[in-house]
């Protein structure tokens, strides 16, 4: 075989393997995507009981009026229903840390009280603030049954501000930022109510 015959084979056989890699992608980009999303939607919704709700609340995204709130920003929220019914409302909260932006999920149901909150984010010093991310978490674990008013808006502080909640240890400026930002997200689902359950304009 000559030199020409040679490079044209090659080049074909090229062609014919990048052809059939990006037909293989194609066909697997779809299923990939899905298993993704299921992925994340375990990882996300793991803050709330999944016998709460029987819909895909990832798939319900929420437009947020005015989401720059005293604390933090709003960055996203979602709407789980059962049998049509709003349950619970999930709202994704930034704020900043002692090392950076804090970012939690909270899990809030219809009568306005927490189901659960989790860390998506965090930069915080391992050891240390850090431990807010670790799931299960027990600190976050104590805001599950509080609402914008139990505790008052003077309990929403750490102890040593003269509020209600523990701090985790050595992190004070983590813990303030998460209490805020909780306190925050409760305020907001008050204040839009009906816009967030879907039950009104």
């Amino acid at each position: 075989m000559n030199g020409p015959a040679s490079v044209a084979t090659l080049v074909l056989l090229a062609l014919i393997g990048a052809s059939a890699t990006y037909v293989l992608q194609r066909s697997s980009a779809p299923q990939i995507a899905s298993e993704q999303r299921l992925l994340d939607s375990r990882q996300l919704l793991d803050v709330m009981p999944a016998a709460l709700y029987d819909n895909q609340p990832l798939e319900q995204p929420l437009t947020l009026a005015e989401p720059v709130l005293r604390h933090s920003t709003l960055s996203g929220g979602y709407r789980a229903t059962r049998s049509g019914q709003t349950v619970a409302v999930l709202l994704r909260s930034r704020s900043e840390g002692y090392a950076g932006t804090l970012e939690l999920l909270i899990a809030i149901d219809a009568n306005g009280r927490v189901l659960g909150v989790k860390t998506l984010e965090q930069r915080e010093t391992p050891g240390l603030g850090g431990h807010i991310g670790e799931w299960p978490n027990a600190w976050l674990q104590a805001f599950v049954g509080t609402s914008r008013t139990e505790p008052t808006d003077a309990g929403w502080a750490l102890k040593k501000d003269q509020g209600q909640f523990d701090q985790i240890a050595g992190a004070t400026i983590t813990s303030r930022a998460a209490i805020n930002a909780i306190h925050d997200a409760l305020r907001y689902f008050d204040e839009h109510r009906a816009l967030l359950l879907g039950t009104g304009s």
